[in-house]
């Protein structure tokens, strides 16, 4: 059994979920067991009973109950998966006492110093170095969803254009940006993820001109509609990217902003900057989409779960 432990919140958003859903996928169709350890919260519960994929509630944000260790023993582990941005040292050091091989993913916690693979596929800035016995680096291990293959296209015009701003979207961007988007004459499809909590902000924007839908089946099918799209800064810009469909990348938070950076430099995105500050002049959606769309298709690999799964079952 692997365990994949995890969090998401309408706080800490659901982009870690979403990543270590792919890669369970990846690992159960290479012959593997899985299992979730999460935190409490019924969005996810409710996303990981409709994948199909087992889970447990756990005390996440208990560092000193040491229920890791319960759980390794009992649900036979035989390696440990941390995907939660900063992995406590103590966690990591239970882990590793029971003599089992840890693996985490774009990990800032004091914790990934002790992991046999670490996963950093994000770009970053800070200018640090990834810890961890061995760290493999790049968008060539971005972990994509694997429906992509089948919906990848090019496009040539702007016709019609959706908005995701990812499973929670913990500042509302969502309607800022159907604010600056209002009264274009073009489709407008406006994505709301399973933890999205502002409804009442976006009452006021929510017109005929747009199309209002949560939590679709598949994100990738429904961006197969459109031409543009306006993402956060996190997995999915990537996804539609590798599609190639263009973006617009908002920044969420002060880490997505190299990704934005990074985007926009191989040609599939243009960086509107953190939510805080937008270049609204990109909204007039004055972008040479052909050419972004072709950018994106040859810069953004959709295999990269393959090798992600085969570094971890060889460990």
């Amino acid at each position: 059994m692997i365990a994949l432990c995890t969090e998401s919140s309408h706080t800490r958003g659901m982009g870690h979920l979403f990543r270590a859903m792919v890669l369970a996928e990846g690992l159960r169709a290479a012959g593997h067991a899985v299992k979730f350890y999460v935190n409490d919260h019924p969005a996810t519960a409710a996303l990981l009973i409709q994948r199909g994929l087992p889970f447990e509630v756990v005390p996440l944000e208990d560092i000193e109950r040491n229920w890791e260790s319960k759980v390794i023993e009992r649900d036979d582990i035989k390696v440990w998966v941390f995907d939660r941005h900063r992995t406590d040292q103590r966690s990591a050091h239970r882990i590793k006492a029971k003599d089992i091989p840890l693996v985490t993913f774009d990990d800032r916690g004091g914790g990934a110093a002790l992991a046999d693979l670490h996963i950093a596929a994000m770009p970053c800035e800070d200018g640090r170095e990834f810890a961890g016995k061995r760290v493999l680096t790049g968008i060539r291990y971005l972990m994509l969803d694997p429906a992509i293959a089948a919906f990848r296209r090019q496009r040539s015009a702007v016709e019609s254009m959706v908005v995701t701003l990812g499973g929670a979207d913990t500042y509302g961007v969502t309607t800022k940006i159907m604010r600056l988007l209002s009264g274009r004459a073009l489709r407008k499809t406006v994505i709301l993820g399973p933890a999205f909590l502002h409804e009442n902000d976006l009452a006021p924007h929510w017109t005929s001109d747009f199309v209002i839908k949560r939590s679709v089946p598949s994100l990738i099918e429904e961006f197969a509609r459109h031409d543009v799209a306006v993402t956060g800064g996190g997995m999915t810009p990537f996804e539609a990217n590798a599609a190639g469909l263009p973006c617009i990348v908002v920044a969420n938070e002060d880490f997505e902003v190299p990704v934005g950076r990074e985007l926009a430099k191989l040609g599939g995105a243009v960086f509107a900057g953190h939510h805080s500050a937008l270049d609204e002049s990109l909204f007039a959606l004055d972008l040479p989409v052909a050419k972004m769309s072709r950018a994106g298709i040859q810069a953004v690999p959709i295999d990269g779960t393959q090798r992600v799964v085969e570094a971890i079952v060889a460990l």
